[in-house]
């Protein structure tokens, strides 16, 4: 019991820095973002096992993991109100051609990292872009006049 606890609580813990650290950083990793989520992984294993090397152990851990995000996911479905603080909300960045600098301060964005973006998706100048939207999964789509 001990360990399903240990992991409920790692597994909100882990929900609640992902969403603090923005969807943003979470979708452009570097190599030592991938290096340090490695280091997380193995620190969150030693936090929730402590010294239980078992099978028994493991299958607990592995179920309540999978319990728990079957969980989240039928409540953000079912409840829609619970879907931002699950989910998050898509943020708009440029409307109407107009790039919104708050948002982008908000998601911790520069204007430079939103033009890559542009020209990632074929868009030369962010005067073509009607509407720029970063979506729940870290992505940005772009809608052009």
């Amino acid at each position: 019991m001990d360990l399903v606890l240990r992991t409920i609580f790692v597994f909100f813990l882990i929900l609640v820095v992902t969403r603090a650290v923005g969807r943003r950083e979470l979708s452009s990793m570097e190599p030592f973002d991938l290096i340090l989520l490695v280091v997380i992984g193995d620190l969150v294993q030693q936090g929730v096992t402590q010294s239980d090397y078992s099978l028994t152990g493991a299958t607990m851990v592995i179920v309540t993991v999978a319990l728990l995000t079957v969980s989240t996911a039928w409540l953000s479905f079912r409840y829609r109100r619970l879907r931002p603080v699950l989910e998050g909300d898509p943020v708009i960045l440029v409307a109407d051609g107009r790039i919104l600098e708050r948002n982008l301060r908000r998601q911790r964005m520069t204007v430079e990292e939103l033009g890559a973006e542009a020209r990632l998706a074929q868009i030369s100048s962010l005067e073509d872009v009607r509407y720029a939207v970063l979506e729940t999964n870290g992505k940005i789509s772009f809608v052009t006049s």
